[in-house]
């Protein structure tokens, strides 16, 4: 399973994204179960403080309604949950049943009446136009056929004035944590994803952040998608990046 190459020789073709969307499907089915565990292992826990900072560039209020694509297991969008309150609308959305499962129970355990999580895909979102005060994707663009299709579904399904926030990994150029990064990434994630049971998923991941438009580049088409005060947050040295744009009022 080869990733398209986004942004950088046009849109995919109808039979390689239609492939490319059913094996990533497909993966992530597979891996539901150790998704969580796998993501505290490989960021050491720092992935729920990435999540609260991308959520703060969301600039939500008590009331809001909420977008998370791409959801997986739902952390995003309970973190989301946490800012709009119990009179606030949260809607989680991803192509993964058994992700969405995972995701349904964690809001179950903790209260969280305001979400719903329901499947969806991500390029052809089943939502009205400016229907939320926010959209938001974690660790999931890359994994989309066709980016800059997914940027004008979330632009689209956003109200005036509406922030569109991207939480991603990065891959960062400039050496000691280049050099570590090709380590822990090219080697040590898939070893990893061996013991967990699933080394082909685990390779994948290295693969699609290579292939993933560079931090300049993703702002660049975030704007092209009709969104304005574009802007990116580096951290952890230049491994997460988490970009933000507004709907035009």
């Amino acid at each position: 399973m080869q990733p398209p190459s986004p942004g950088s020789q046009g849109p995919p073709g109808p039979d390689e994204a239609t492939e490319f969307a059913a094996g990533v499907n497909r993966m992530f089915d597979r891996i539901a179960g150790v998704y969580d565990r796998m993501n505290r292992t490989m960021t050491a826990g720092l992935d729920r403080r990435w999540r609260e900072r991308a959520v703060d560039r969301a600039e939500l209020r008590p009331g809001d309604a909420a977008l998370d694509v791409c959801c997986g297991t739902g952390d995003l969008a309970l973190e989301l949950a946490r800012r709009v309150g119990a009179g606030g609308t949260v809607v989680g959305c991803d192509f993964s049943e058994p992700m969405l499962e995972l995701a349904r129970r964690k809001a179950a355990d903790a209260g969280a009446d305001q979400v719903r999580f329901e499947w969806a895909d991500a390029l052809d979102l089943p939502y009205p136009d400016a229907s939320f005060d926010a959209a938001t994707v974690g660790f999931g663009v890359r994994n989309l056929a066709d980016l800059e299709r997914g940027l004008a579904e979330l632009a689209r399904v956003l109200r005036p004035g509406g922030r569109l926030v991207i939480l991603e990994i990065t891959q960062p150029h400039r050496p000691p944590l280049s050099w570590f990064f090709s380590l822990w990434f090219d080697r040590a994630v898939p070893l990893l994803g061996a013991l967990a049971g699933d080394r082909d998923a685990y390779s994948y991941l290295p693969q699609s952040v290579k292939r993933f438009p560079g931090p300049e580049r993703l702002a660049e088409m975030i704007a092209g998608s009709r969104l304005e005060r574009v802007r990116y947050l580096i951290l952890a040295g230049g491994i997460i990046a988490i970009h933000s744009g507004t709907r035009a009022a």
